[in-house]
């Protein structure tokens, strides 16, 4: 018996050391060669951005549109995931290449973990990233709160009355909560969550009423206590939810509290964007002298009609040079300066 036991959780313990997660997909084909990225999102009030920490992997789209990400790097419990195409075109700055701020960029959240295999192929109208088919049945329900959240767009474009909004305010309220309970999993009630007291959203004055009147919130954060104790999304949602509750409480000792706390905060994030940003402009400025010592008198000059946007042809005119003495100084200032472009020039010295 014992040696029947030995071997059932060698086997165990060899099937989670093999554990392995597969994310494949395709996207039309002119998006070849171009970067994609595989991210996780603790933070579910950065749902709908991209950070430099929250990038796990990139790889790039191959000649027939396909991508790939694989290994056994993830976490085991669920998590919510973002992989997002970088669609820029060359001439894009790198903060839009980064932020997926261009037109084309596309991006998808999920949920998954450390043993699923998930495949995100193109729609009907060959549309990327838009359709899941995976291992863990809880991956696509993002989706459908995406769909829901459509709905509700409608429903309160469609009379912007107050009566109209108030009714449809409790009518999805109601239905989002009752929907993130079903699914039975706190991630996907967290997507919920973020969006319905979001202050940028219609919906958060009443959110600020509905957090007094029911149960669920607290419910949620027992939920996520229970099966995530130990993520830093729970810690978040708790220690929110304790304060938002007792802002809306209106409890008069803790709401001056906090609001000499927010104002303390204020302040000392005022003063701190002020100190980094004559930081870093003693920083940028050291580094124009220091980029300045490297150059030659003629070189300066060079820089000087590159910053007011003069073609080679005019800087030649202006300089009393040939057009071929005046691309030696530049290609001079690209490896002086470690610089690939004319844009990288007009960075360092702007």
């Amino acid at each position: 018996m014992s040696r029947k036991l030995i071997f059932i959780l060698l086997v165990l313990l060899s099937a989670k050391g093999f554990s392995q997660y597969s994310f494949k997909g395709q996207i039309a084909d002119k998006a070849t060669n171009n970067t994609i990225y595989l991210s996780i999102i603790e933070d579910y009030r950065k749902l709908g951005r991209i950070s430099m920490e929250q990038i796990l992997k990139k790889t790039t789209i191959d000649s027939l549109g396909n991508f790939n990400f694989e290994g056994n790097n993830l976490i085991d419990e669920n998590r919510i995931y973002q992989i997002h195409l970088d669609d820029c075109p060359e001439t894009a700055s790198n903060s839009e290449h980064f932020f997926g701020s261009c037109e084309n960029s596309k991006s998808i959240l999920f949920i998954a973990n450390n043993n699923d295999t998930i495949t995100f192929p193109t729609s009907f109208a060959n549309e990327a990233l838009c359709e899941i088919i995976s291992t863990n049945k809880q991956s696509a329900v993002l989706l459908e709160i995406d769909i829901l959240k459509e709905q509700m767009a409608f429903d309160f474009n469609d009379f912007r009355s107050d009566a109209n909004r108030k009714l449809n305010s409790k009518k999805w309220f109601s239905t989002f909560q009752n929907f993130g309970e079903s699914i039975d999993e706190p991630l996907a009630e967290l997507y919920i969550f973020s969006f319905l007291s979001d202050k940028r959203n219609e919906t958060h004055s009443y959110y600020q009423k509905d957090i007094t009147k029911t149960d669920y919130y607290i419910g949620l954060g027992e939920r996520l206590t229970s099966k995530y104790p130990n993520a830093p999304f729970t810690e978040l949602y708790t220690s929110e939810i304790a304060i938002d509750q007792q802002l809306a409480n209106n409890k008069t000792p803790e709401r001056s509290l906090w609001k000499w706390l927010l104002s303390s905060l204020l302040v000392l994030s005022i003063f701190l964007n002020i100190f980094l940003v004559l930081r870093q402009k003693r920083l940028a400025k050291n580094m124009q002298n220091d980029s300045l010592e490297k150059l030659t008198e003629q070189e300066q000059k060079v820089v000087q009609e590159i910053l007011k946007n003069k073609t080679n042809k005019e800087i030649a005119s202006d300089m009393f040079i040939s057009v071929s003495t005046v691309k030696t100084h530049i290609n001079n200032l690209y490896k002086k300066l470690n610089v690939n472009s004319r844009e990288e020039i007009k960075q360092r010295f702007q």
